[in-house]
């Protein structure tokens, strides 16, 4: 450990920190790690691992942290996030803390602390999206300029729009989807689908997949049309999804083919998940 505090400021100006931005974000004091870089003391043995992990080292350069094993740690760590979210389990919060603190400067993690602490993708509150503003869009900042992974990439622009949108600046926000979102002909389904010449059968397989996801995708919102109107009462958003559905059950016994049996499953299903 006599080279550590070379080997501290070397991965330091590497990744273009100064001793103050490495010191925010170790959330250390900044007389902390100019100590270590002068070797005039050693970080406490339970900062080792976090400081290995945030500079993303090999075992060669500072504490024996093997990649691979990193990696497969990282996966395990977010399995168990997956699960404990998933269950609704009032532990999910305190891991996917303890687990950036561990592991700050690891962006699949970076993306779920944010994501979680922001309520998820869906019906954020604006207060909640705008007190962690800086924090956030550090984040966003930070994966941005480093991280490879196209959905990550995509959920900090997201995230970014999210902030622009609360902040009042919707058409700012509107942009960012524009100019970093595909359409709807861009997917990776209608992009699959179109490896296959027309007159094989793996392209009428995958047309027909498509064509079923679209229909769980739209009858969703169909609905939704008429659960979110304002103007509408309970009794009256009821009644009207109830002839849609008494529509649907129609169609589907006067005609043979799966596409109505497929409309009137998913629509009562989302119907019924409503009430």
């Amino acid at each position: 450990m006599e080279n550590f505090g070379d080997k501290i400021k070397s991965l330091r100006r590497k990744m273009n920190l100064t001793q103050e931005e490495l010191a925010e974000r170790l959330k250390v004091s900044f007389q902390t790690v100019s100590k270590w870089e002068r070797n005039a003391s050693l970080p406490d043995i339970t900062m080792l691992p976090i400081l290995a992990n945030f500079f993303d080292v090999t075992t060669d350069e500072l504490l024996g942290v093997d990649l691979a094993k990193k990696d497969q740690k990282i996966d395990e760590i977010l399995a168990e996030f997956l699960r404990l979210n998933t269950d609704y389990d009032a532990r999910a919060e305190e891991f996917i803390i303890n687990a950036y603190k561990t592991y700050p400067n690891d962006y699949r993690i970076m993306d779920r602390y944010m994501w979680y602490m922001a309520g998820d993708y869906a019906d954020n509150d604006p207060e909640k999206l705008l007190a962690r503003k800086e924090e956030f869009l550090s984040i966003c900042d930070r994966i941005l300029d480093g991280c490879k992974d196209t959905r990550i990439l995509l959920d900090a622009r997201n995230m970014q729009a999210k902030i622009l949108h609360a902040e009042g600046k919707t058409d700012e926000a509107i942009k960012i989807y524009g100019d970093n979102f595909p359409d709807w002909y861009q997917t990776v389904h209608q992009k699959i689908e179109q490896l296959f010449a027309k007159d094989t059968d793996e392209y009428r397989a995958m047309n027909k997949r498509n064509f079923y996801g679209l229909i769980d995708f739209a009858v969703s919102k169909w609905v939704r049309i008429y659960w979110f109107d304002n103007k509408l009462t309970l009794k009256e958003k009821i009644e009207v999804c109830e002839k849609i559905s008494d529509s649907l059950t129609t169609m589907r016994k006067e005609n043979d083919d799966l596409i109505f049996a497929v409309l009137e499953h998913r629509f009562l299903t989302e119907f019924t998940g409503r009430l």
